[in-house]
């Protein structure tokens, strides 16, 4: 017996009913309220924050905590931007504060150096996001005291994980070794530093990547001047931006030498302690005509800083430039000067004596001096056809320069008798050359040049007019005779650089090497 099918109106009766159903289940239902916020941090960090700095927002509550107890950690997107995404409960009072954990332990400080107060946030909306910014990072105590922070942006030939270095006039900034102030690499491709100066200190630097042979360019290669900032005595920054580098750079040509210039490369002292360097030697004009004339020598430090612009790293002496014309028209004797160029351990071979405790290492002039009379001044004398009798050396250098030609003349002179002491730096280990001088027993014979700026720096530790002139009378008190075998000038107005000492470098040949003298 088949099975009887539903009656036409049960059907339409279920069909009535399912379209029911189906309009019911499509009606828009009442949104679902969301119980947490998606909240975006976006931090703007100071210039100086090092570019692998680990930054954490941490409360006290369990959500500012993190999962390991140290906070929420924020990333680094560029420039000086780290942000975070959190999710937060909505309606629930937060209190959090920006760190760094790393590379040292820090806070988020104000503008007068006091740690900022915590922030607090209650979030509302579904999405949400908080601008933050810190004015710079310090001590959990603070830090109100005298900081200058160096921000160097390089240019986009530095080498990837160059080191980069600051220079300058001032102790703390290596009085022009080459590489003193080590910077680290911050955000936004910028390198940065700190250092500790007093008010009124003024500052002259520049950038280097190391050495002298690194110094920063302008883009085509070209000297750049100093530069300058003076400090006020609390928290300042000091942008600075490098244009290009010495060796990385496609300079125009040099301006060629003037004069028979040649080069000894690479001379290694026999006393291993001692860098290797360049020497370069200006032969006056005649000297390959002549071959049997013998001429006296000069002998100076800072070689590098004398005639060849190229590697001078603040201008140079144009003591070739100079010499040339002085000998041709007769004004002083010919002769020959050798340029002993400097190493990173400058300080350390141009001083007599330690000074703790900045310079606890200097005082290995008598190595260095060594290194001149029994190595280099030998070579000299086989190679060339010099006057090697003391009557006719002599040694001359500027700042730390002149400080060492005078300490070596007074001790060695048997081998140099005609001293260039131009703006000495009487004030190392409190004016310990004057001791030097008051110790003498008896006169030695040496003609000694000596002169001084009256603008060549300020602070305690700077060349200055009455230093100098402590010198000159201490000198005077042993026998010297002013206008006689000492010429002392004051230079109104003059500088601690290579523009003033190029300046005057023509008169101090006159007096050193006067014709028929």
């Amino acid at each position: 017996m088949s099975p009887s099918r539903p009656s036409r109106p049960t059907l339409l009766l279920v069909l009535a009913l399912t379209a029911l159903w189906g309009c019911s289940s499509n009606e828009p239902k009442p949104p679902v309220e969301q119980l947490f916020s998606d909240v975006q941090f976006d931090l703007t960090v100071p210039p100086e924050t090092p570019v692998d700095a680990a930054i954490f927002l941490t409360g006290p509550s369990a959500t500012f905590q993190g999962t390991d107890g140290r906070g929420l950690e924020m990333v680094y997107q560029g420039g000086r931007q780290f942000s975070l995404k959190a999710r937060l409960p909505k309606n629930t009072a937060f209190t959090y504060a920006v760190r760094m954990t790393a590379p040292t332990a820090q806070v988020a400080l104000d503008a007068q150096g006091t740690p900022e107060a915590d922030h607090t946030l209650t979030a509302q909306e579904n999405e949400e996001r908080v601008a933050l910014a810190v004015e710079r990072f310090g001590a959990e105590g603070g830090q109100t005291g005298a900081r200058t922070v160096f921000i160097v942006q390089v240019p986009d030939i530095t080498p990837a994980g160059a080191r980069v270095w600051l220079s300058g006039n001032q102790p703390e900034l290596g009085n022009w070794n080459g590489a003193e102030v080590e910077l680290y690499p911050a955000v936004d491709n910028a390198y940065a530093g700190a250092v500790a100066f007093a008010a009124g200190t003024g500052l002259e630097f520049k950038v280097t990547r190391g050495s002298w042979e690194t110094v920063e360019k302008s883009e085509t290669g070209a000297e750049v001047g100093n530069h300058t900032f003076t400090t006020g005595g609390g928290f300042e920054r000091v942008p600075v931006v490098v244009k290009g580098w010495a060796d990385l750079t496609t300079p125009p040509p040099p301006p060629p030498l003037t004069g028979d210039v040649r080069y000894l490369r690479n001379v290694v002292p026999q006393d291993t302690t001692l860098k290797p360097r360049d020497v370069i030697i200006w032969l006056p004009p005649g000297y390959e005509a002549d071959t049997s004339r013998r001429y006296p020598v000069l002998y100076m430090h800072d070689g590098q800083n004398l005639m060849d612009v190229s590697t001078a790293f603040a201008g140079e002496w144009n003591v070739d430039e100079t010499a040339q014309a002085l000998v041709e028209s007769g004004q002083v004797e010919p002769l020959i000067i050798v340029g002993i160029y400097n190493t990173s351990d400058r300080i350390a071979e141009y001083t007599p004596v330690p000074f703790p405790p900045e310079y606890p290492d200097a005082g290995r002039a008598d190595v260095y001096g060594k290194f001149l009379i029994q190595e280099l001044k030998p070579r000299i004398d086989a190679e060339f056809r010099t006057k090697p009798e003391a009557q006719f050396t002599g040694l001359a250098g500027s700042s730390l320069g002149g400080l060492v030609s005078m300490s070596l003349g007074l001790k060695h002179p048997d081998v140099f008798s005609r001293l260039g002491v131009v703006s000495p730096s009487v004030w190392w280990a409190d004016r310990e050359i004057i001791s030097e001088v008051n110790a003498l027993t008896t006169k030695p014979a040496l003609r000694i040049w000596e002169d001084i700026g009256t603008n060549e720096g300020s602070g305690s530790q700077a060349e200055t007019v009455a230093d100098a002139k402590a010198l000159r009378d201490a000198l005077v008190a042993k026998g010297w005779v002013l206008d006689g075998d000492l010429k002392y000038t004051v230079v109104e107005g003059g500088q601690h650089n290579e523009a003033a000492w190029s300046a005057r470098f023509g008169d101090i040949l006159r007096f050193l090497y006067p014709v028929n003298q």
